[in-house]
């Protein structure tokens, strides 16, 4: 699972034998040997325990699933869906990247993984149209890891987070449904502003597939995408909605030849997903051992008091260091140790000392978990990516972070504004979805510096603002956003400057 994770796991295991002769508020109590073994092992508060029951049951049958439905042809009907809807626009290779990486996560489950299975389409067309690596990379990058946190399937780390917290996986579904499409408006929004500053031009009309001819030879991969949030719907647990939705993808494949799965494919989708599993269970072995580690040494009360004191109770603050932590924990280690990580350490500070509500403090985590795989330093998705794009990984992970700027910012907003995760009266859910929408559009907007023209500092800091403003909104807050929204955008669409430039 490579350095980080190892050099993580060994400093607890030497914490929690040699910590007893630290001085000051890191000392705790002796451990022995022989007591840190039998924890470890013949109890379910180290390796066997919740992040290795969850990968041996839900997320194994999720892989399988997803497995399944790639062998039988999923993820070539996935792309050439994306391409049928995006390819005639400006762009058109960036956000048929975009849009075919959210659907293909949402049976891969890891941003990795996305990444090499359809950016080894996607990459390469956008470099011959004329995308540089980094930029190719890093639309990939940011659309990859957005398959992590989009529903029903939402990774394994959601699994993770259902079983520690109680929350019925189906309420994390509805609640993690608004922000990932957030989440790729704002990507969407980038990579289209981005090809219009940039004269990026569309797919070729021969290359792009009809709408109807797509739908027609792969429609029935979408079938078993129905069964899973139907089997949800009905109430059935994760463990048989994935039975479920396994089952519908082998059925679904005997209607057509080139699809069809015999004896001998569904022995080596079996291995394959066997394989797949590896690294995962690994992973969640050993965050097993960190979790058992802090749980023995009592580190996750006194890091937690840590936080409380240095930020003196301020809710803001705590979460900029709760984010802080997640992504530094999940550089070079796979989401769900990140996730769970996080959870032991600072989630009993969130819900518990600050207030913040269950679904949403660990929602955030999860969030800036998955983060973690596109932000420098060690941005595993963008090495990932960066064989493909033949690129520097570093560039790629910036321009990555660049492109899913509001995807940082969208957290903090769930938090302060719970409507955003279904959570609250319909007025207020309404309020908090819409106001985040056109807050993020104008962050994008913002970002890239371009609408139908340039446009120049003082006006992207002001559509910032009024972004901010609106992506948590009370009654002031939301007027001012949207006054200062149009003062910065009206000129784009007023007079001259609402001519493109040459090119553009």
């Amino acid at each position: 699972m490579g350095l980080g994770l190892t050099v993580l796991v060994g400093l607890f295991i030497l914490y929690n034998l040699f910590g007893d002769r630290f001085e000051g508020p890191l000392n705790h109590g002796l451990i022995t040997y022989e007591h840190f073994v039998d924890i470890m092992v013949f109890t379910t508060d180290g390796i066997f325990g919740v992040p290795l029951r969850v990968a041996g049951t839900y997320v194994f049958l999720f892989v399988l699933f997803g497995t399944f439905l790639s062998r039988a042809g999923g993820s070539d009907f996935f792309f050439d869906l994306a391409a049928a809807l995006s390819g005639r626009t400006p762009g058109g290779p960036a956000k048929i990247a975009v849009v075919s990486s959210g659907l293909y996560g949402t049976i891969s489950g890891s941003p990795t993984s996305d990444v090499v299975t359809t950016g080894a389409v996607t990459i390469p067309i956008m470099k011959r149209l004329g995308y540089s690596g980094s930029l190719a990379g890093g639309v990939e990058v940011a659309a990859s890891t957005g398959g992590s946190i989009l529903p029903p399937v939402m990774g394994s780390a959601a699994f993770i987070m259902a079983d520690f917290t109680d929350l019925d996986y189906l309420d994390i579904v509805v609640a993690g449904l608004v922000p990932a499409l957030l989440y790729y408006i704002c990507i969407y929004t980038q990579v289209h502003l981005r090809s219009l500053k940039l004269g990026l031009a569309p797919l070729a009309a021969a290359d792009v597939p009809l709408l109807r001819d797509t739908m027609k030879r792969g429609g029935l991969f979408l079938v078993p995408l129905v069964v899973i949030v139907v089997a949800l719907v009905q109430g059935y647990t994760p463990t048989y909605v994935a039975v479920f939705g396994a089952a519908a993808v082998l059925v679904t494949s005997l209607f057509r030849a080139d699809t069809r799965m015999g004896p001998r494919a569904v022995y080596e989708t079996l291995a394959e997903a066997a394989l797949r599993m590896v690294p995962v269970t690994g992973a969640c072995a050993a965050a097993g051992l960190v979790i058992g580690g802090i749980t023995m040494t009592g580190l996750a009360a006194k890091f937690s008091h840590l936080i409380f004191f240095l930020t003196d109770a301020d809710l803001f603050l705590s979460l900029l260091a709760a984010a802080a932590l997640t992504i530094v924990l999940g550089l070079g280690m796979p989401t769900p140790s990140a996730y769970i990580l996080a959870a032991v350490l600072v989630g009993p500070l969130l819900i518990n000392d600050l207030g913040v509500n269950l679904m949403a403090g660990h929602m955030f985590l999860l969030y800036f978990a998955v983060l973690s795989a596109m932000t420098p330093p060690v941005a595993v998705a963008a090495y990932a990516a960066s064989a493909i794009a033949q690129d520097n990984p570093l560039k790629i992970a910036v321009t990555a972070v660049r492109l899913s700027l509001g995807a940082f910012v969208l957290p903090f907003a769930f938090v302060y504004a719970n409507g955003i995760l279904l959570i609250g009266e319909p007025v207020e859910i309404v309020l908090a979805c819409t106001g985040a929408a056109v807050g993020l559009v104008l962050l994008s907007i913002a970002a890239e510096g371009y609408l139908k023209a340039p446009i120049p500092n003082w006006r992207r800091l002001l559509a910032a603002g009024a972004g901010l403003a609106l992506l948590a909104p009370t009654p002031v807050t939301g007027a001012a956003g949207l006054a200062a929204g149009a003062v910065a955008l009206a000129p784009s669409f007023i007079g001259g400057a609402g001519r493109r430039r040459p090119g553009g």
